[in-house]
């Protein structure tokens, strides 16, 4: 089992010193979902909320959030993103309707873009929800978490089933 690694010897907090880790290819891909009904989803769908194009505008809020993590999140190091996608599929289940959300990031470095893309997705779903309140704020955003992540000394991981 792996030890905890941003504490100290004194058990206090600690940003991990990574300049001994190979500089690699490293990929994570971060699951969300937001749960909607019938009216959020037809106005999204047919482009009728008033603050604009909510898909458009979580994306972009999705991808600004993944670039500022190391801000937000307090031992995450700032590290240079080549890539970030953020997809949406919509899925209904009876009158609920569920927008899935994937986002994609990509780093060639020596520290891993799990939290980078944790924090898109997460981003991306709270903004749905920002832009929709207005018609109603019952929306409940689903499970948030890691779907697969590659590169680094601690090798891959793939998450074998989706989460609800």
């Amino acid at each position: 089992m792996a030890e905890f690694t941003h504490f100290n010897e004194e058990g206090r907090a600690k940003m991990v010193d990574v300049s001994d880790k190979h500089e690699t290819v490293r990929t994570a891909i971060a699951h969300s979902s937001i749960n909607v009904n019938r009216e959020i989803y037809e106005k999204i769908t047919d482009s009728k909320i008033k603050k604009g194009d909510v898909l458009a505008v979580a994306q972009v809020a999705g991808i600004m959030a993944c670039k500022k993590t190391s801000e937000i999140i307090p031992m995450c190091h700032p590290i240079p993103l080549t890539g970030i996608d953020i997809s949406f599929v919509w899925e209904q289940d009876e009158d609920n309707y569920i927008l899935d959300i994937t986002a994609s990031v990509k780093t060639k470095g020596n520290t891993g873009v799990e939290m980078e893309a944790l924090t898109a997705a997460s981003v991306t779903a709270l903004t749905v929800y920002d832009m929709c309140k207005a018609v109603d704020k019952g929306m409940v955003i689903g499970k948030t978490y890691l779907v697969e992540k590659t590169g680094g000394k601690n090798g891959d991981f793939n998450r074998k089933e989706k989460l609800r």
